[in-house]
């Protein structure tokens, strides 16, 4: 599993993802302390969710008609400037809402350009595929832990406009390792759906492209029953945390505080990502669901205002309840999903669970306004579980075996 090419990417995604992390600190505190709310950081954020989530499925089919490389760099340029303008906005002060969410737009397409490649490529640079995204997970979760404890030190110091230049240039150092990467040649099988996919699979049209590939996510009753109930996590929890969260704790305790809580639910993804490596389950979506229960932590802690450190105690919880999760969705879909339609049935399940992330962000505001974001969080810790018992119950999802057994 550790050879150069796996070693690279695996570079390019820790970097990355030390920018991402550090990202909702530096917008929620940068547009608190320009006077905004919880509304606002929900629509900025859900600005580039919605073109992410919108763009993907089209990311999908150029991933699989071209070189998944060349367009994951080419997205991790364009970030680079994107970031860097957000970064000026913020250290001149010029900082407007509905330019901040044009650059979040922007960069959720070159995320949606992005995104489909990285199921193409692990299963090319590791035989163990699990152990990768395992090991994917734990760094991508070791950046999460850094990132936002960083952000949370750099904002209290200085501004947030600091942690945008240093964003930008986590987009570059992943754009380098990219370059560097040099894939194995791609070897060909037999589309899961049913029919034969072969080198003629990508001489269709664009509107073919699509067609093949909803068929084949639609043809897999495990796939589309975990994306539906996504759906739902998304609306009731996943969407409404970061701005709920946010504003509660800083509010609460300050930017370094939520930078600590958001750095444990990093510390909690890793612990999920190396259990991963070691636990091989026969079912892993079922083991995966199990897991999943204690999701319901981080917002159950914030929603019933307990002490800092029982909410570090219970977001690492939670995160290693994700990043378990995690690993084990990736792994079916990589492995259960032919590679010359992964990058768009990849797309079509991303595009899937994250099209209901946005409202959840948009409603966040208004329903804390209505409800208090107190009670917001709790009914979501509740809807998490509900989830949870849902995956379990659909036996699709909790039967699926491992790839080769």
């Amino acid at each position: 599993m550790w050879s150069r090419g796996f070693l690279l990417f695996l570079i390019a995604r820790a970097v990355a993802m030390l920018g991402d992390a550090m990202l909702p600190i530096a917008l929620s505190a940068g547009l608190l302390a320009h006077g905004m709310g919880a509304g606002h950081i929900g629509l900025a954020m859900a600005s580039f969710t919605v073109c992410f989530a919108g763009f993907v499925v089209f990311g999908g089919v150029f991933s699989d008609r071209f070189d998944a490389r060349a367009l994951m760099i080419g997205s991790d340029l364009v970030r680079v400037c994107t970031q860097s303008l957000v970064a000026v906005f913020f250290l001149t002060g010029h900082v407007v809402l509905w330019q901040i969410c044009v650059i979040g737009a922007v960069n959720g397409v070159a995320a949606g350009l992005f995104q489909p490649g990285v199921a193409r490529i692990v299963p090319r640079v590791a035989r163990d595929v699990q152990g990768a995204n395992g090991a994917v997970r734990t760094v991508e979760s070791l950046a999460m832990l850094a990132g936002p404890a960083l952000a949370g030190t750099m904002v209290a110091v200085s501004s947030a406009g600091g942690v945008f230049v240093v964003h930008a240039a986590t987009y570059a150092l992943s754009a380098l390792c990219l370059v560097l990467l040099r894939l194995p040649p791609t070897v060909r099988t037999a589309g899961a759906g049913g029919g034969a996919a072969g080198p003629d699979s990508r001489r269709g049209s664009y509107r073919a492209d699509l067609a093949e590939g909803w068929r084949e996510f639609r043809s897999r009753t495990w796939m589309w029953g975990v994306i539906v109930l996504w759906m739902v996590m998304m609306i009731t929890v996943t969407g409404p945390l970061v701005p709920l969260t946010a504003t509660e704790i800083i509010s609460d305790h300050g930017e370094r505080t939520y930078g600590l809580i958001n750095s444990a639910l990093g510390a909690g993804t890793a612990v999920g990502g190396l259990l991963a490596m070691r636990i091989r389950p026969h079912r892993p979506l079922r083991a995966g669901s199990l897991a999943l229960l204690g999701y319901c932590f981080f917002p159950a802690a914030v929603g019933a205002h307990l002490p800092p450190a029982a909410i570090a105690a219970g977001t690492v919880v939670s995160g290693a309840a994700i990043g378990f999760w995690g690993v084990m969705w990736a792994t079916s879909v990589q492995t259960q999903v032919p590679e010359e339609v992964r990058g768009r049935v990849h797309a079509y399940e991303v595009a899937g669970s994250l099209s209901m992330l946005p409202v959840g962000q948009a409603l966040a505001g208004p329903a804390a306004g209505l409800f208090g974001a107190r009670s917001v969080l709790l009914a979501g810790a509740v809807a998490a579980l509900l989830v949870s018992v849902a995956l379990l119950s659909v036996p699709a999802i909790r039967n699926l075996r491992r790839a080769g057994t």
